[in-house]
């Protein structure tokens, strides 16, 4: 008798959230979301403005609890936001390390910094850096703490569309090496599908579309996917079903 094939396993979720709600008041944010993000997985979240994304990955990083419904989210987690934040009297390797008061911080800075192709830097000042080296040097800030979930709010909104694309090319790497699950808030979605394995649209508090994307990367433009996309959110409608009764008279 042969023995039975096995299924395979998907990986267990690091995120779990049941029935999250999050209210300001009589104002009602989310509303009854439900997500799982799983270990190592990259995905990309877009709404549009007041949808819920910054309330949700707030929710995630520990800044801000539920008002309701069940939150389980790993305590190694960092985030990166559209703003580097660095403190500008401290040196960048300073900041990588901020908070950490390790006794070899300095190495450890030094090899986090050159993860990132900023290790010359170590020593420079913040505000000298260009606006690309400080979203460098807040992913290595991030990385070194070595997160099982990375959370990433609209970090590349405030680049060029060369340094984007450098950054993109970054995190991926990033990704690979350190595998921990990434959330990516974004307003963006040619950004979305670029660098994500699943793709989700946030609208008045609720998820209320999901794309899983298997293409390898790097990947070519999907315009049918980009539509659907773009009909969720609201900026073009959708293509009207044809009578093709009519069409054959």
């Amino acid at each position: 008798m042969t023995a039975p094939i096995p299924f395979p396993t998907r990986p267990q979720p690091i995120v779990s959230l049941r029935n999250f709600t999050r209210r300001f008041g009589t104002n009602t944010v989310i509303d009854g979301l439900d997500l799982e993000i799983a270990e190592g997985e990259f995905v990309a979240l877009l709404g549009r403005s007041g949808s819920g994304k910054t309330t949700l990955l707030r929710t995630l990083a520990g800044l801000d609890g539920p008002s309701g419904g069940e939150v389980r989210v790993p305590e190694s987690r960092a985030v990166v936001f559209q703003d580097a934040r660095l403190l500008p009297w401290k040196p960048v390797w300073q900041n990588v390390m901020l908070g950490l008061g390790r006794r070899d911080a300095r190495a450890r800075a030094e090899v986090a910094l050159a993860e990132v192709g900023l290790d010359h830097r170590a020593d420079a000042w913040p505000l000298t850096l260009s606006g690309g080296e400080a979203q460098r040097a807040a992913l290595a800030r991030a990385l070194v703490r070595e997160p099982k979930i990375l959370l990433l709010d609209e970090p590349f909104a405030a680049l060029d569309a060369l340094t984007r694309i450098q950054m993109h090319d970054l995190v991926l790497g990033l990704w690979r090496r350190h595998t921990p699950a990434v959330l990516l808030i974004t307003h963006d979605i040619d950004e979305a599908i670029a660098l994500a394995d699943r793709v989700l649209v946030l609208d008045g508090g609720r998820i209320v579309a999901e794309e899983r994307i298997v293409q390898d990367r790097p990947r070519n433009p999907d315009a049918v996917l980009r539509r659907r996309l773009l009909t969720c959110l609201g900026v073009v409608s959708p293509e009207p079903q044809q009578n093709w009764a009519e069409a054959a008279e």
